[in-house]
């Protein structure tokens, strides 16, 4: 069986059985252990499964919860995450806000901040200018579902900035496959964030953890986490 022909089939046979062995690939396509590594590795880089201890998984995408149903879950959690973040926030800095509800809880902290901060998100922006903060709203496309400005014309705004700290919020984190979300365009802002900052911060409550979703952002080392 050729390389691509095998491939293909191991991506059907995952979409079955959504988490597979080594061995039990190797047995069924009769053949090495290494090979079916090999194989597993190139459809990681793909994006097309997520390689772990032994044997691989699935990588689903899912349907991602609206700003107003996330604003509701974890609310302690995501307040005391809020309020780890802030201690590393100083005064005439200029900090990126990404948008989310983890870090809105941080848009109150920062009130009495002699700082400037950059967001995409309108609802963040609202709020800070509301606290008397100095603000600046990326421009592009406005993503309804998460009140995320999303977008090339986005990301390369940002990336005429400096950014002394960025803080992130995230629907995934594995020690594998980094930190992830479900839509792409939100990863390639959240990864433009990350790439700017001196200091990146991850904000996302314990739910998240162990947990891939669709599109990877950066690896774990990129930035902090900070958690409850």
């Amino acid at each position: 069986m050729l390389t691509k022909e095998r491939e293909e089939q191991i991506q059907k046979y995952l979409e079955r059985h959504e988490r597979v062995s080594t061995i039990e690939l190797a047995e069924k396509f009769q053949t090495s252990k290494a090979t079916i590594r090999r194989d597993l590795a190139r459809l990681e880089t793909q994006g097309k499964l997520l390689r772990i201890h032994g044997g691989a998984e699935k990588i689903s995408p899912i349907d991602e919860p609206t700003y107003l149903e996330k604003t509701s879950k974890n609310t302690q959690e995501k307040q005391k995450i809020a309020q780890k973040a802030a201690q590393f926030v100083l005064d005439n800095e200029v900090i990126y806000l990404d948008a989310g509800t983890t870090t809105s809880f941080l848009v109150p902290l920062l009130k009495n901040k002699s700082i400037k901060v950059v967001t995409n998100s309108l609802h963040h922006a609202t709020n800070l200018v509301n606290s008397g903060v100095e603000t600046i709203v990326l421009g592009g496309q406005i993503k309804t579902t998460t009140d995320a400005i999303i977008g090339m014309q986005a990301v390369e705004q940002l990336k005429s900035y400096q950014i002394n700290r960025a803080f992130i919020g995230v629907n995934g984190v594995h020690d594998h496959f980094g930190y992830s979300t479900p839509d792409n365009l939100e990863a390639m802002i959240k990864r433009a964030a990350i790439e700017q900052a001196e200091h990146a911060y991850i904000l996302t409550d314990k739910t998240k953890l162990d947990k891939v979703t669709f599109c990877k952002i950066a690896d774990l080392t990129a930035a902090k986490l900070i958690t409850n």
